[in-house]
This record gives structure tokens, sequence and C-alpha cells, in this order.
């Protein structure tokens, strides 16, 4: 049994632990022996755990990231529009992707109407360019995109296919420098239907742009009558008769040749080459001479629209 003095000594043993900060355990003999705190094995909590034995999470980048981004182009460029190509009073539905150009979709067009490419005009809030896409063109469903522009056949129909021997007489008089107006083919035109009473003045030796008004009192090799209006913000010449107004894409006309008339050089007759050789030629005479110089650079593209 434990004597006065020792339990005192306990008494103030534990009474100092306390003040420490330590437990007091049983030390297996009835005794209780003191231990401090910081000897006591300290449990982690649960964030040091995960802090500790957690791997670090990787970073998806490099390659995970590229293909991400691939994907995401994928699904973006294969993302398409349902809208209708109206061309000739004719009606087309079509999808087509919101990322391709105008050219693209010219060529597709010219699988369905016959019309080349490089002869169209398409029309959608404006003349559309080539380098633009749907997307840029903002074409949303159902949308009304225009298509403007003449078969090769349409074009050269409107011509008046002149015979081997017109051909030949050209060509001989292009060698011998014989004026055209006096070839057989075109003296034969001049005299039969003369001067026309509606012919706009000519002035010879004169150089002028083009008029704001279409050019009239014309005819061609039938005697038709002849109306030329110029289209600058389609780029397009219409080329107008009686019976029916050719729109003709100024980049389809090959070649524009003309030479004064004979014993009236205040006009020109002139010609349109809407086709690869002569044979295409179309006619026009009594062109006022002061306008010839500025038809031939309009349609050839020496201007600018502003």
């Amino acid at each position: 049994m434990a004597s006065k003095e020792e339990m005192s000594e306990n008494i103030v043993s534990s009474e100092k632990c306390e003040a420490e900060g330590c437990d007091t355990q049983n030390n297996g003999s009835g005794e209780k022996t003191d231990v401090k705190q910081e000897d006591k094995p300290i449990e982690s909590t649960d964030n040091e755990k995960l802090a500790t034995t957690d791997k670090p999470v990787s970073d998806p980048g490099g390659d995970e990231k590229e293909s991400a981004q691939t994907e995401n182009c994928d699904s973006v460029s294969s993302e398409t529009v349902t809208f209708k190509v109206i061309y000739n009073k004719q009606k087309y539905d079509l999808t087509f992707p919101m990322d391709k150009t105008v050219l693209d979709l010219k060529s597709h067009i010219q699988s369905l109407t016959g019309v080349p490419s490089a002869m169209q005009k398409i029309m959608f809030k404006g003349l559309a360019k080539d380098q633009s896409t749907l997307r840029d063109l903002k074409v949303t469903k159902g949308a009304k995109v225009m298509v403007v522009g003449s078969t090769m056949n349409d074009v050269l129909q409107v011509t008046n296919t002149p015979t081997a021997k017109e051909l030949q007489e050209e060509e001989k008089a292009a060698t011998s420098k014989e004026p055209l107006s006096t070839l057989k083919q075109h003296k034969k035109v001049l005299d039969k239907y003369g001067k026309p009473d509606d012919a706009l003045p000519g002035v010879k030796n004169s150089k002028e742009p083009l008029p704001h008004f279409p050019l009239t009192g014309m005819y061609n090799k039938a005697g038709g009558k002849v109306r030329l209006t110029f289209k600058l913000e389609l780029d397009q010449l219409w080329l107008g008769t009686k019976e029916r107004t050719e729109k003709l894409p100024m980049n389809s006309i090959k070649a524009v040749v003309s030479e004064p008339l004979v014993d009236n050089e205040d006009y020109h007759m002139l010609a349109l080459q809407l086709g690869p050789t002569e044979a295409s030629r179309y006619w026009i005479y009594w062109v006022p001479a002061q306008y010839v110089d500025a038809i031939k650079d309009t349609i050839l593209g020496k201007w600018q629209l502003f």
C-alpha cells in the first residue's frame, strides 16, 4: 500500500502532467504513468492523407488536346445548311457544308444547271465573292440563293453563226487590211438596213465614258434592234433584242473587236466574241465612236467598281 508521501507525489505529478498536456495511462501495475502528447503517435487527418497518398492528376495535354481540337474542327466543318438555289425560274433544294466556299458551291451548281462555274454569279444579299464561305455569308436554313448566268448553248444561240465563206472573207480582210464594212457579208447588211433612225449621235476621234443609260439605236446582222445595258454591280452585259435579253457575264466575252464604218467614221461596227473562235462573234452596227473604247475597257476588265 502506497505511503502518504507516494500518494502526494502522484497527485503532484498528475497535476503537473495535466498542466503540460499529457495523458495518463495505466502501467499494468495499477499505477498510472504520465505520457506527454508529443510522445504519442500522431494520426494523419483525412486531408493530409489525401495530400500524401493521392497521385498527382495529369493535365490532359499534348496529343490529347490536339485530338480534342481535331474532333471539334471536324464537327464544325461537317456542319451543313439546307437552302434553295434558284436559277432561271427553277428551284433546287440543296444541303451544303457551311465552311465550303462560294467557288465550291459554283462547281456543284454547274452539275445541276449546266452553267459553267466561271460564268455564274451567286447573289445572296448582294454579289457573293468566290472566297467567302456560306458561314461568312450567314446563309441560314430555308434561305434563297440566286444564280445568274448562261449556259454555253444559250450564249451561242444569241449569235448568228457565219458561214464558212464569211469566215474566209474575214480572214482575207484581216490579211489584206481591207475594211470590214466593205466585206460582202457586212456591206450587204449595211446597204439593206442603212443608218437607224434612232441612232445616238456619234463623235469621231473622241473618247467618252459609258452613259448612265443603255446604248440603243444599233442593229445586228439580221437587222434586229440591239440594246446594250452595262450592269457593273453584277459584272454583266445585258444584250437585248426584241425577242429576248441575254445576261452575259463580262468574263464570258473573250474579245471585242471594232472598226469605223467607211464614209461614216462617227460610228463603228463592233463584235462581241462569245466563244473560243471567231464563229461566235456577235456583230453590232452603228455603235457611236466615242463609246467604243469605254465598251472595250468595261468588258475586258479595265475598270474598277467603287
